[in-house]
C-alpha cells in the first residue's frame, strides 16, 4: 500500500512539472530585436506550397536561413521552392541573408491511407522530425496545414519543453478553410503560438485565433 502511494505521488510530481513546463514554453514572452531569425518553414503539395510561397514572399530577407521541410517523394514543391528562392535571388542581389535548405521527411499520410496506419507513418515522422528540428534549431516555425507540419511542430515544442530551445511556432490556416479547421489545424490550435485564420466564420468559431483577412 505504501509502495503504490508513494509511486502515485511520484507520478503526481512528475505531471506536475510537465504541466508547468509546458506552461513556461506556451507563454508569451517579450521580443528581441535581431539582426536574422532562422525560419523554418513546412510545404505541403499542391495548394499548401503555393499558399505558403505568396505568404514568404512578404516577408523579410532577415528570415535566414530558410529551411524548407517537404515530404520525402514531394518533387514538385522543391522545384517550386528553387524556384521562388531563385526569384527572390534576382529581384534583390544585395540581399545580406540568402541562405535556405530543404529538409525531406517521410509523409505523415498518405491520400485515402487508412487512420490507423496514419498514425503509425506520424509516429515515425516524428522520430525522424526530432533531430532534424534540433540540429536546426529555428527561431520560427511557420506552416498552413499539411500533415507533415504535426510532427514538426510537436518537435518544435518539445525543444522548449527540454529547455534546448524556445521556437516560436505560427500556423495559418489554409485560405480554402472557411468554416472548419483542417485536421492539423485542429490539432495545432492549442499549441501554436500564432493561429491565424482567413475567414471571420472561423474567428467567430475560435474566438483565440488572429484574423487578418485574406493573406495569401
Amino acid at each position: 500500500m505504501g509502495g503504490t502511494l508513494i509511486l502515485a505521488a511520484a507520478a503526481g510530481a512528475v505531471a506536475v512539472l510537465l504541466a508547468v513546463r509546458l506552461w513556461v514554453v506556451l507563454r508569451p514572452r517579450a521580443t528581441v530585436p535581431r539582426r536574422s531569425l532562422s525560419l523554418l518553414v513546412v510545404a505541403g503539395s499542391g495548394g499548401h506550397t503555393t499558399e505558403i510561397l505568396r505568404l514568404l514572399e512578404n516577408l523579410s530577407d532577415a528570415y535566414s536561413p530558410r529551411h524548407y521541410i517537404i515530404a520525402d517523394t514531394d518533387e514538385m514543391s522543391a522545384h517550386k521552392i528553387n524556384s521562388f528562392e531563385g526569384n527572390r535571388a534576382d529581384r534583390n542581389p544585395r540581399a545580406m541573408f540568402t541562405e535556405y535548405y530543404i529538409h525531406r521527411i517521410p509523409r505523415s499520410r498518405e491520400v485515402q491511407q487508412s487512420w490507423l496506419s496514419t498514425v503509425l507513418t506520424t509516429l515515425y515522422s516524428m522520430w525522424l522530425s526530432f533531430p532534424l528540428t534540433h540540429r536546426v534549431k529555428p527561431d520560427l516555425v511557420l506552416c498552413n496545414g499539411p500533415g507533415t507540419c504535426v510532427p514538426i511542430c510537436i518537435s518544435a515544442l518539445l525543444l522548449g519543453i527540454l529547455g534546448i530551445k524556445k521556437v516560436i511556432i505560427v500556423y495559418v490556416e489554409s485560405i480554402c478553410r472557411v468554416e472548419h479547421l483542417s485536421l492539423s489545424g485542429k490539432i495545432l490550435f492549442h499549441l501554436s503560438d500564432y493561429f491565424i485564420v482567413q475567414w471571420p466564420t472561423l474567428k467567430e468559431k475560435y474566438p483565440k485565433s488572429v484574423y487578418l483577412g485574406r493573406i495569401v
